[in-house]
């Protein structure tokens, strides 16, 4: 293989000898448009929230809180807390790399400029994977959710129709997402400005009533009935409602005034989505004791608005969790296309998958790329597997993206002037890298095992297409 020179925002790439500019020529309507091309910014400060937002809601409180509860009792409160305090410490890392770096691909770049193509590369390609196992999980949450919105109608169905449901959701936003990013981010920011008000009420009344204000005060519970054990493996699990953060960073080169927008909207969603969290797993485990909880599994939260507000309360928290699930596909979706688009970019896949379609603006190729494995993933309803091989594929990219960090800084290359800096650095990005592997150890086997062959498949793809890529701006 020839070497090859992957472009700077600016440039084009270099192969070979004879060919020191690539420049593909505009013919049709999915023509590639020159190397030097970048997505619109047309994301505000609301749309980065509503991506963040979005993507995290949906797991944390409509999905997860039975299988939590059943790992570690209430303390799954601790769990959620747990997996803030981590994605928090990495978001700060990953707010400064990003107003350095407003690039399409988020971690993906960072990581590549600052550990150079191979780091790139294994993590580029597992950040793919973790998405596309991640929107899967979304997806059939999303069946479970409406297969109980149609129980709450009369109409009976079964489990049988979760994985159908899941798929066609999976396919729906592929192609919504494939007709323009303004779009997607219009149906993101309504899905979560109408979801967050059917939590404040829910979680409102359900406060007050675990309180004795409104109801009976519930009966005590022992917080952390199976030890604490089992409060940091449950953390490793549920780790995956916190991967919204870094999804924002993934349409950087999209957003409007990303010096400002992208730490607000970054640290901002943690803050409010951990809050939630907690909140949540409190009320569900004062309407049921915990084996209860854990007994209806995927959808308990509908039990929980069921004993709060009657069918009411069922029907509102059926609603919430089909908005949910579907705004944390939505955004997974988009962000899945952009680690592809930026990859390929950079010449570590081949550089057609980072044509842009000339009428709509976006990575069709990439969302083509994105979908399909979402689909078929979304085919197998394995939950707890989803979720955790997600986690673990992000918990190492949230460490190296640390790791990026303390390398940029210690270098500080000419072209690295970041309009956000880091407080209480080198401690933050230290910890975050700490607690990011360390978290990846509570996982199951099973999930540790395909998550590291995946990031071995990646290094295998390095050496045998992308070894001769040199990246502009890499230390």
């Amino acid at each position: 293989m020839s070497d090859r020179e992957a472009p700077t925002a600016g440039g084009g790439a270099n192969v070979g000898n004879e060919s020191p500019v690539i420049e593909a020529t505009v013919e049709t309507d999915e023509a590639t448009i020159t190397d030097d091309s970048e997505l619109e910014r047309t994301l505000g400060l609301a749309g980065g929230l509503a991506i963040g937002v979005g993507t995290m809601i949906g797991a944390g409180i409509f999905v997860f809180p039975g299988l939590a509860a059943g790992r570690a009792g209430p303390a799954a409160a601790g769990s959620f807390a747990i997996g803030a305090v981590v994605a928090l410490l990495v978001a700060l890392p990953a707010s400064e790399l990003a107003t350095a770096m407003p690039k399409s691909g988020g971690a993906y770049y960072f990581i590549s400029r600052g550990l150079g193509a191979l780091a790139g590369t294994v993590v580029g390609l597992s950040l793919w994977f973790g998405l596309v196992f991640a929107t899967a999980f979304y997806l059939v949450g999303f069946g479970y959710y409406a297969v109980d919105t149609l129980t709450e109608v009369g109409v009976s169905v079964g489990d049988g129709f979760v994985v159908p449901l899941a798929v066609a959701l999976g396919v729906a936003f592929t192609v919504l997402n494939a007709t323009g990013t303004e779009n997607a981010a219009k149906l993101q920011n309504g899905v979560v400005a109408l979801l967050l008000s059917i939590l404040a009420v829910f979680l409102t009344y359900g406060g007050l009533d675990a309180l004795g204000v409104l109801g009976r005060p519930s009966p005590p519970q022992t917080f952390v009935p199976f030890g604490l054990a089992p409060v940091f493996t449950t953390a490793a699990l549920v780790f995956t409602s916190y991967l919204g953060f870094a999804q924002v960073a993934t349409v950087a080169g999209e957003m409007k005034s990303p010096g400002r927008n992208l730490p607000l909207a970054m640290v901002g969603s943690v803050l409010v989505v951990g809050v939630l969290y907690v909140a949540t797993i409190f009320v569900a485990t004062s309407a049921f004791e915990s084996a209860r909880l854990a007994s209806f599994g995927e959808t308990a939260m509908v039990e929980v608005g069921r004993r709060f507000l009657g069918r009411a309360g069922a029907v509102a928290i059926v609603f919430g969790g089909l908005l949910a699930t579907m705004s944390s596909a939505n955004a997974s979706v988009l962000s899945t296309s952009r680690a592809i688009y930026a990859v390929s970019k950079d010449a570590l896949l081949p550089r057609w998958a980072s044509r842009i379609n000339l009428r709509y603006g976006t990575p069709h190729v990439a969302l083509g790329m994105a979908g399909g494995p979402i689909v078929v993933l979304a085919a197998t309803g394995r939950v707890e597997i989803l979720a955790e091989v997600a986690s673990f594929l992000h918990l190492v990219l949230y460490g190296l993206l640390c790791v990026s960090l303390v390398v940029l800084r210690r270098d500080e290359p000419d072209w690295y002037d970041p309009d956000f800096r880091t407080p209480g650095y080198p401690v933050v990005p230290v910890l975050g890298a700490l607690a990011s592997f360390a978290l990846i150890g509570f996982m199951q086997p099973t999930s540790q095992v395909i998550g590291a062959g995946m990031m071995v498949v990646s290094a295998g793809w390095y050496y045998y297409y992308a070894r001769d890529v040199r990246l502009k701006g890499a230390l």
